[in-house]
């Protein structure tokens, strides 16, 4: 039973770390975006994703796949970087 606990704590904890990427990929998409001059309409009109969809993206209300990101990066002149790093020792197990 403890496993199981275990193994649920350590998806919920994989559940946040996913929310906080998406959170700081928006907010990044959104600071590039207005360091650059765009709104979200213009952004909109360049990438051909919703102007909505930008928002809820950068209010961290939404789950963009890779290429949606991708898309945003490419219309604010960036590109998407991903890296896996290796985890830290957990002591308990």
């Amino acid at each position: 039973m403890k496993s199981l606990a275990r193994d649920g704590q350590k998806d919920q904890e994989l559940l946040d770390g996913a929310a906080d990427l998406l959170a700081s990929a928006g907010t990044a998409l959104l600071e590039a975006r207005k360091r650059n001059g765009l709104t979200q309409k213009a952004l909109s009109e360049k990438t051909g994703i919703a102007q909505a969809d930008i928002s809820r993206l950068e209010n961290g209300c939404s789950n963009p796949s890779l290429r949606t990101l991708q898309r945003l990066a490419a219309g604010i002149g960036l590109r998407v970087q991903l890296s896996l790093v290796p985890a830290a020792e957990d002591s308990e197990e």
